[in-house]
């Protein structure tokens, strides 16, 4: 008897589990909600001030004094110099006195490189640091493009190309077509910089 109850238990246990395990009858859940690639380059991504593009950042370095920052911001300053899309540069200031650095550079943004496509841009901007005890107020302005130079050199300022009111469709949902690039080429680059000094200075 004991024998038997034992065998229908046993046989219902599949029963148990597959009924339990009824996800395959849950409809699948469509995905409503889609992750924008571009949601870091749209609606104040690239500031202006007094009408101007301009990108600046306090970084602070605990510990240092305005000597010591300005000592590591400049040996950085030179390295990019030696960077392999850097083209030319020239330091404006470098005032040990009052731990000021400016210098103008000019670099290749890459947009696309493969064995059929080179696709690039020139950039040039003003580069300054004014260095206090603690920390670090980092600035770049003054960007200017000189783009497409093997057929017709196409030259374009930041504040009319990249801006909000240039670069976005008229919800700001969007980046436009023709100068989408050249905004999120800017911004990552500036991403770059910023976040390279504030490791520099931790």
């Amino acid at each position: 008897m004991k024998k038997n109850v034992i065998i229908a238990l046993i046989a219902l246990l599949p029963m148990g589990v597959w009924a339990q395990d009824n996800s395959w009858e849950k409809p699948e859940v469509e995905q409503t909600t889609k992750v924008n690639k571009d949601a870091k380059y749209l609606k104040g991504a690239v500031p202006e001030v007094n009408g101007k593009v301009v990108f600046s950042t306090t970084i602070e370095a605990p510990g240092k004094n305005a000597a010591n920052i300005y000592d590591i911001i400049y040996k950085y300053m030179q390295k990019m110099t030696t960077e392999e899309n850097h083209l030319s540069h020239n330091f404006l200031k470098e005032d040990k006195d009052k731990h000021e650095l400016s210098a103008l550079f000019e670099e290749w943004l890459v947009f696309k490189s493969s064995k059929l496509e080179l696709d690039r841009t020139r950039m040039s901007y003003a580069f300054e640091v004014k260095c206090e005890d603690g920390r670090a107020i980092v600035t770049i302005s003054h960007i200017r493009y000189v783009y497409d130079e093997a057929r017709k050199a196409k030259r374009y300022v930041a504040e009319n190309w990249i801006t909000d009111k240039e670069a976005l469709n008229k919800k700001g949902t969007r980046l436009t077509p023709l100068s989408r690039k050249f905004r999120r080429k800017t911004v990552d680059r500036k991403d770059f910089l910023f976040n390279k000094i504030e490791s520099l200075l931790k």
